[in-house]
């Protein structure tokens, strides 16, 4: 099937397409169809969930595209920051510029905001809702991943995108910016959700 992956990340994208394509799925993304940046997008995740954004987004571009759509949103809670920076993960440092650019200005915030937290203060998760829509006003599924960790003080490793280099996975020992793909991908919060969302559509992953 093909499947229209609603984001404009390039690290999403990546991952969307690592787990679905070897379950089957033909995934495309907005700018593949034609389907360019406009300014209504800039409202589409101003939620206070991470369902609610992705559902407005799976919604937009459903309605757009007339093609299946599956839309993301996630983002690191910090147990210190009490769930921070959440749904807001994004938009934490309200910084603009590229993908490199935001992220470098988001990890700053964590590090400036924890700075003097110890131990167990900086236990974090990463969690991930995708929301499915089979089609313009169909009844949406929703699929949520989640993975443990903490937040080092100094980043380790060049991979991942985000917070990843902050992220110290509990189950790998290693940040996810010093995993291989498909290490991430084993145990992280999209790699889970997408899983999930293969299993409903009636595909298996190994």
């Amino acid at each position: 099937m093909k499947l229209l992956g609603a984001t404009r990340s390039a690290g999403k994208q990546r991952e969307f397409r690592r787990v679905l394509e070897p379950a089957g799925v033909e995934v495309v993304f907005p700018d593949d169809i034609g389907l360019y940046p406009k300014p209504a997008e800039e409202a589409l995740e101003l939620g206070e969930s991470f369902e609610a954004n992705a559902r407005r987004k799976a919604e937009y571009f459903a309605r757009l595209s007339g093609l299946p759509t599956v839309a993301d949103d996630s983002g690191l809670e910090v147990l210190a920051l009490g769930g921070a920076p959440g749904v807001r993960s994004r938009r934490w440092a309200g910084a603009s510029g590229s993908d490199a650019e935001v992220d470098a200005a988001n990890n700053l915030e964590l590090v400036r905001r924890l700075t003097g937290a110890a131990g167990a203060r900086r236990g974090a998760r990463y969690r991930c809702v995708l929301v499915y829509l089979p089609s313009s006003g169909s009844v949406p599924q929703v699929f949520e991943g989640t993975c443990a960790g903490r937040i080092l003080e100094v980043p380790k490793g060049g991979a991942g995108f985000g917070y990843d280099p902050y992220f110290l996975s509990d189950e790998l020992g290693k940040t996810f910016g010093e995993a291989a793909p498909e290490e991430k991908d084993a145990v992280s919060h999209r790699g889970r959700a997408l899983r999930e969302l293969a299993g409903a559509l009636g595909k298996a992953v190994s």
